[in-house]
């Protein structure tokens, strides 16, 4: 016997499942490795994820703690994470919405954030640089829409001004 899929009819739409290829089945736990093993999350990420396969909250911050205790969930690597995976693109204030996005407190972390400051003009020019390559001559539109691209991306007003009029570092000024 072969399986096959069965057919929609015409103007039907396609078939979606809840639940994500390979996790169903799963203990709650198992479920929670399983996310954890694919890249690092927040309590709060995986709160939001469990919560439809839990029988209670308590359940969930009860499995929490534990993976906390085991050292599978941190905070720490969260934030680490987040960083190695955006730093070159994005600039501290972006950053920071995502880790605020993600329910970690800036107050406990903002160390990490710091070190980024010392860098933002390098990582804001990388990132001019990547898109436009050179400082548009005296065109205001074509400045405007070259401070929009840094500025969406959470850098500094003052230093996408210098980038974009063609400055150099500030930290490099002798």
């Amino acid at each position: 016997m072969t399986w096959s899929r069965p057919r929609r009819t015409e103007g039907e739409a396609p078939r979606r499942t809840l639940d994500q290829p390979g996790l169903a089945g799963l203990s709650l736990k198992g479920r929670a490795l399983k996310y954890l093993a694919a890249r690092e999350h927040s309590r709060v990420e995986l709160t939001r994820k469990l919560a439809a396969h839990a029988e209670s909250p308590e359940q969930i911050d009860t499995l929490l703690d534990e993976l906390e205790r085991l050292g599978y969930l941190s905070a720490e690597r969260v934030v680490a994470s987040v960083i190695h995976r955006k730093a070159a693109r994005f600039g501290s204030a972006r950053i920071r919405q995502e880790l605020v996005a993600k329910g970690l407190d800036i107050a406990e972390h903002g160390d990490a954030l710091v070190a980024l400051r010392d860098t933002e003009y390098q990582r804001a020019h990388e990132a001019w640089q990547r898109r436009f390559g050179e400082a548009p001559a005296t065109d205001a539109q074509e400045r405007a829409r070259q401070a929009r691209f840094l500025l969406a991306r959470g850098f500094p007003a003052g230093i996408v001004a210098r980038i974009v009029r063609g400055i150099g570092d500030p930290a490099r000024d002798d």
